[in-house]
């Protein structure tokens, strides 16, 4: 966690005051302009706390303060200015959603004071984040893995297209990554109502009766009920209800939203889960995605055009064949692991986790396991010192 604060004004003399009066107390850095302020915000960070002056040459500080929200979500911005008239507040809460506004002369005891709320509501933003990122989608996983061991069919998509809509997102920069992770890995919870032989059905491409249609159309809403009775988990619920919704609308029950109405979030799920279940029907990447082109009106162009750009930059499998005894946590299953009974126990396209390995060996104990099978196994490559090399550029 940062406690570093940048000070940004276009006359030095004022950032020399501010260094005199407040570098006892803060972890201080200056930049002479709104450019030098954003370079540093790109490149010297992490800062908690920008303090902008408004009128700067090329760009104010309430423009400033917005592109370093877009930039920096999380960094508490404050105004410092000389004209405290109306309109120039309202501006500096609407498109810079300011902290704090404070107007000339400003005391070194206020700023002071104002600095230490800063970083206080700095702390508060990041123990949040934490709490998402960590505690809340630490427990949705294991809830997952456990549901995955009940329901291998389902669940084992969830973790599939997890992948996919990580890839899809970092290709279109959606900040909140952690939203549509979520909602991936409980994009199938309302699955559960399902009977397993209509969910192979469905993942094989197989056609379904009117009766199973109806059922397996149900399931996005029934997650929605589920989800959004968890704290902070709405904005998840609602991309998850949307997960099926096409991009021109047709066909959307009780819903007129389309295009760049429906979320970002769901409309990468939607490009997700069907690229998933054409490949899982046993069509090749090349072909899948040959078939998504085809769709008109189905999904967003921009989301299929990152998938495409994602494949480019995809982490390089070796295939092996593999035991029980082999399996090692972040191995990738290529194809489906089953009992000496033909019951499914893990899905193709599943990662390999310490809780699955268990369950294979207890049940290879106690049953037996169709053995060996195919694992992928991601291909590290190597920079020229010997060192791992980022596997995102191994294509």
């Amino acid at each position: 966690m940062t406690d570093a604060i940048l000070c940004v004004d276009d006359d030095a003399n004022i950032l020399d005051g501010y260094k005199r009066h407040l570098r006892k107390d803060f972890k201080l850095e200056t930049a002479i302009g709104p450019e030098q302020g954003l370079r540093m915000v790109a490149e010297a960070g992490p800062f908690a706390v920008v303090v902008s002056d408004l009128k700067m040459p090329g760009m104010n500080g309430i423009q400033f303060l917005t592109k370093v929200r877009e930039q920096a979500p999380d960094i508490v911005r404050i105004l410092l200015t000389g004209n405290a008239d109306l309109q120039a507040s309202i501006d500096a809460i609407n498109q810079g959603q300011i902290f704090r506004f404070l107007t000339k002369p400003c005391t070194p005891e206020m700023l002071a004071n104002t600095l230490k709320a800063g970083l206080a509501q700095h702390r508060l933003i990041t123990a949040e984040r934490e709490l998402l990122e960590h505690t809340l989608s630490g427990s949705i996983r294991v809830l997952c893995e456990v549901l995955s061991l009940v329901n291998p069919e389902a669940f084992g998509r969830s973790f599939r297209i997890m992948r996919y809509v990580e890839a899809i997102a970092a290709e279109l920069h959606v900040s909140e990554l952690w939203t549509i992770k979520t909602a991936a890995m409980l994009s199938q919870i309302g699955c559960v109502i399902l009977p397993e032989a209509v969910l192979k059905k469905v993942y094989r491409g197989d056609a379904l009766t009117p009766e199973e249609s109806q059922l397996f159309n149900q399931h996005p809403f029934v997650a929605y009920d589920l989800i959004a009775k968890i704290p902070r988990m709405t904005r998840v619920a609602e991309i998850i209800k949307c997960q099926d919704r096409y991009y021109d609308g047709v066909g959307a029950l009780g819903d007129h939203r389309k295009g760049e109405a429906i979320p970002m979030e769901a409309r990468i799920l939607k490009v997700a889960l069907d690229f998933d279940a054409l490949e899982s029907a046993g069509k090749t990447k090349v072909e899948a995605f040959d078939q998504l082109k085809q769709r008109k009106g189905w999904y967003d162009p921009t989301v299929v055009d990152a998938l495409k750009t994602a494949f480019a930059r995809e982490i390089k499998y070796e295939m092996r064949t593999a035991t029980v005894a082999d399996l090692d946590k972040g191995m990738i299953l290529g194809e489906d692991v089953k009992s000496s009974t033909d019951v499914l126990l893990a899905s193709k396209g599943q990662e390999v986790t310490p809780s699955m390995i268990m369950r294979l060996k207890n049940f290879g104990e106690l049953s037996g396991i169709r053995q060996p099978f195919t694992v992928l196994i991601p291909i590290v490559s190597r920079d020229c010192a010997g060192r791992p090399a980022d596997p995102r550029k191994t294509a």
